[in-house]
């Protein structure tokens, strides 16, 4: 209570004095160490230790955007598509080498397969409409047996 009251009474006569009286020493006088009850050491390492959190955090979100920036550039290499300067920058700024996360890894891995199977020539013949590989291939590999027997009965080879 008798806080409250000096308080308020206290700066308005501060105030209306134009605080010529006796200087107190408050709160605001303190340094930041002694405000949060620490020493001046304590205090340096507690800034110190922040500082360091910063920056490891900063590095992991470069890390992290550079990852996802290399991922944008692959599927901007894959499909052909214009490059990004931007996503350039932040891979360098990371150190060039960046490896993709596991997930990421994985997904591009399997799209690559996707891809090349249907790049192959049985994935193209997939494609085809009403084509029966199974038939296919057992003509094919009959007439590879027919080949070979015929091949056993010649008298030049």
């Amino acid at each position: 209570m008798a806080f409250m009251v000096k308080s308020m009474v206290g700066g308005q006569l501060k105030n209306l004095t134009g605080g010529l009286g006796g200087e107190e020493k408050g709160e605001s006088d303190k340094s930041p160490a002694e405000a949060q009850g620490m020493t001046r050491e304590e205090y340096e390492e507690y800034q110190r230790q922040l500082v360091e959190e910063k920056m490891e955090r900063d590095a992991h979100f470069a890390q992290r955007k550079a990852e996802r920036a290399t991922f944008r550039s692959h599927f901007r290499d894959k499909y052909r598509l214009p490059k990004n300067e931007t996503d350039d920058n932040q891979i360098q700024l990371v150190g060039g080498d960046v490896e993709l996360p596991k997930e990421l890894a994985k997904m591009i891995e399997q799209d690559n397969e996707e891809e090349q199977e249907k790049n192959s020539v049985i994935g193209q013949l997939s494609n085809i409409q009403n084509l029966d590989l199974d038939s296919l291939k057992g003509k094919a590999s009959a007439t590879l047996e027919d080949l070979k027997q015929s091949a056993e009965k010649c008298a030049v080879m």
